[in-house]
């Protein structure tokens, strides 16, 4: 077995790898970056499909970048220059046939859901106020957020029903975290101001633009801003090393001493003082030997994931919404969320042509993990035609991706394995996990980087930063102002 001696290996070359990594190669630090994928990116690749010389491109899942950190523009900015274009966003909701902004413009819904319906939101917004303000009910999970800040018609009409979607759990059973970044400072009383201010034309000309109205976007897709990191660190000699997976990792004395992994080329042994990893949190812990403790591995087998199929349709039509995402929270509708590419820069589809990236949220396994791959491209365009978003005979070509462990589950409990599992994690030196999959986190492509950011400086600086904090503002995740890029 060939044998390699590294200051810092890092594990997985998504958004946290590469931050770490290029934070590192800045001071000149020795490490190298496995991946197990055969493209850097990881969750925020982006992949190109060629027909007849035209070239459609989509992300692994669409992703904008904002963040509250100038530091983070400035490092994005280094990478891209002008290939980061400044993107006017339009996201709406498909419910019941109808189209709803979103962030909800109170006016509008209102006209879509009707004078009665709306006087039963009413009510039930008083009945909430009434249980959760003045009989102070508990809000002990997602729903109780839900009701007790938007009342049972209203919450159900569209954040219930989606959240649900998307996780495949009851919202009863989905842990109040969830609600804190994703819907934190929105209420009822919120969407009323909205409604009034805009009702009467208050406007404040010098209100500068918001996370929510516009956002960057690499001109080639998201994937553009990794492949970017690979290329300069390649060229100050590092090595990126893809389709090289880790099959055990060996610690002692607290530390991971070294890591055996598959390549290519055969079987590697690299032996590091510091490690770096973004590995899925539960295969981790299998990777481990010794293996962690009885109650450890215990608390890993009920942490749960949701994973995803992804429909991608390349289209002779040259547009088919002004939307870079529309919503589909209603239960009865499989489809999750649908994405037209060329919204988000024109160069992800030729010219004259678009494509729609569709999702569906599923459990590895179930009945959308196993369908045939047919049956669901004519389901998913049966849909798109009946509801007049295309015609039968624009269709291009169709795609399917599939991804497995994408979303981790904020169950009730799952804090408490979390707690269990980190504990154990936080007793090993000279190491960081990092990321998403590292971290259990459904975090935003921001704190990816930031997380990668600071394991780097951990490193180099001898001092440990506080990682597990990132991306825990208690604060709607898409607040804040756009910054403004240096040049």
């Amino acid at each position: 077995m060939k044998k390699i001696i590294i200051d810092t290996l890092i594990i997985g070359a998504g958004p946290a790898g590469l931050a770490a990594a290029m934070e590192l190669s800045k001071k000149g630090k020795e490490f190298i970056v496995v991946e197990k994928q055969s493209r850097v990116g990881g969750l925020s690749k982006t992949y190109e499909f060629h027909e007849e010389g035209l070239v459609f491109r989509t992300d692994n899942g669409p992703h904008r970048f904002f963040s509250k950190n100038q530091y983070l523009y400035d490092f994005i900015q280094e990478l891209l220059h002008e290939r980061w274009i400044q993107v006017k966003r339009q996201t709406r909701q498909y419910i019941e046939g109808k189209f709803y902004d979103y962030p909800v413009n109170a006016l509008q819904a209102l006209r879509n859901v009707g004078f009665l319906r709306a006087i039963r939101m009413g009510i039930d917004y008083t009945i909430a106020k009434v249980r959760y303000g003045i009989l102070k009910h508990p809000i002990r999970n997602f729903a109780d957020y839900v009701y007790a800040n938007f009342g049972t018609s209203l919450g159900r009409f569209n954040m219930i029903n989606y959240t649900e979607k998307i996780w495949g759990i009851s919202a009863k059973d989905i842990h109040v975290d969830w609600a804190g970044q994703r819907i934190k400072g929105l209420n009822v009383t919120a969407l009323l101001k909205d409604m009034f201010s805009s009702y009467l034309r208050i406007k404040n000309a010098k209100k500068p633009k918001t996370l929510v109205d516009t956002f960057y976007y690499p001109e080639l897709g998201t994937g553009l801003i990794y492949e970017t990191i690979r290329s300069k660190l390649e060229s100050k000699g590092y090595q990126i090393m893809c389709s090289t997976e880790p099959q055990k990792l060996i610690h002692t004395n607290g530390r991971v001493t070294s890591v055996v992994c598959s390549s290519p080329e055969g079987d590697i042994e690299f032996m590091c003082k510091n490690l770096v990893e973004s590995v899925p949190l539960k295969s981790f812990l299998n990777l481990l030997e010794p293996r962690p403790t009885p109650a450890v591995m215990d608390a890993q087998k009920l942490l749960t994931y949701r994973s995803q199929v992804y429909v991608f349709i390349t289209l002779n039509k040259k547009t088919v919404t002004a939307d870079q995402w529309i919503y589909f929270p209603e239960s009865t509708n499989p489809i999750g969320r649908m994405s037209e590419m060329r919204n988000f820069s024109p160069r992800m589809s030729p010219e004259g042509k678009t494509s729609l990236f569709i999702e569906f949220f599923c459990t590895q396994g179930d009945e959308i993990w196993n369908m045939d791959e047919r049956r669901l491209f004519d389901q998913t365009i049966a849909y798109l035609v009946d509801h007049h978003f295309i015609a039968r005979n624009e269709v291009r070509s169709c795609y399917r991706i599939r991804l497995e462990d994408v979303y981790p589950v904020y169950d009730t409990h799952y804090q408490e394995y979390l707690t269990i599992i980190k504990k154990y994690l936080d007793t090993f030196k000279d190491f960081y996990y990092i990321g998403r999959p590292g971290r259990f986190r459904y975090n935003n492509q921001d704190h990816s980087l930031e997380m990668g950011i600071l394991a780097a400086r951990s490193i180099m600086e001898g001092k440990r930063y506080d990682i597990e904090s990132i991306g825990t503002e208690k604060s709607y995740f898409e607040s804040g102002e756009l910054h403004v890029r240096t040049h």
